[in-house]
């Protein structure tokens, strides 16, 4: 690893622990929440192995609730670990920004938990763009209108206040308040997350290629009754 440029750059991925009926909700059916929890618990297995495997940062998880550090610790022992903060996901965005930038870094991109076949040369891209003094923000744009990547190099709790999340607004609306807010953005590709039914059923058809990793693909491989209920 590049020492000095992994400590002023890290990355961080959104998660919660996975209990049974606080997780993965709106694929409650088809899946029950027991089967739920166990498809999360894939995806943040698969997304901490993606993160490792990125060598020019620091990797980090900001965990919610507050008594799950435990269980993250026996994740991830090689990650930083920071508790989210906050009563709504701007909040707890806001309060992850500001504690790595207090942490002395440089670059901080924050990702989620819910893209288990996201190409890892989206996130290596993430990276490269960050580190370049021509961008004030990165955005990783989901299907749905929001987004599974968001990198800044100052805060900016602008982005993030009152702000309608889960909605299809939650992206144009922060491209508005970047502009307004004079910031250079730099695009990755449109990638989806996997939210509902539907998006359930993509991943699964997703499962002859290689793009789908190795938790994930466990988890139907031993799960497969649900489909047909």
């Amino acid at each position: 690893m590049d020492t000095e440029r992994a400590e002023r750059r890290v990355i961080g991925i959104m998660a919660k622990m996975p209990r049974a009926g606080e997780v993965k909700t709106r694929l409650c059916p088809p899946l029950s929440v027991e089967e739920a929890a166990d498809l999360y618990h894939a995806f943040l297995l698969d997304k901490i192995e993606q993160v490792r495997s990125l060598h020019a940062a620091s990797h980090a998880i900001a965990y919610a609730p507050a008594d799950g550090r435990g269980f993250f610790e026996g994740l991830a022992p090689d990650f930083a670990l920071i508790p989210q903060r906050g009563n709504d996901l701007g909040r707890r965005l806001v309060a992850g920004f500001d504690q790595f930038f207090a942490d002395g870094y440089a670059g901080v991109l924050l990702t989620d938990s819910d893209t288990p076949t996201l190409p890892g040369a989206f996130l290596e891209e993430a990276l490269h763009r960050i580190a370049s003094a021509d961008t004030d923000l990165v955005l990783g744009p989901s299907e749905d209108g929001g987004y599974y990547l968001i990198g800044l190099r100052v805060s900016r709790p602008e982005l993030f206040e009152a702000m309608p999340w889960s909605t299809p607004q939650v992206l144009p609306e922060t491209v508005r308040r970047a502009h307004a807010l004079g910031l250079r953005i730099a695009w990755l590709p449109s990638w989806f997350d996997v939210d509902t039914g539907s998006d359930l059923e993509r991943l699964e058809a997703s499962l002859a290629t290689a793009a789908v990793p190795r938790h994930t693909r466990r988890f139907f491989a031993g799960r497969r009754p649900w489909a047909r209920r």
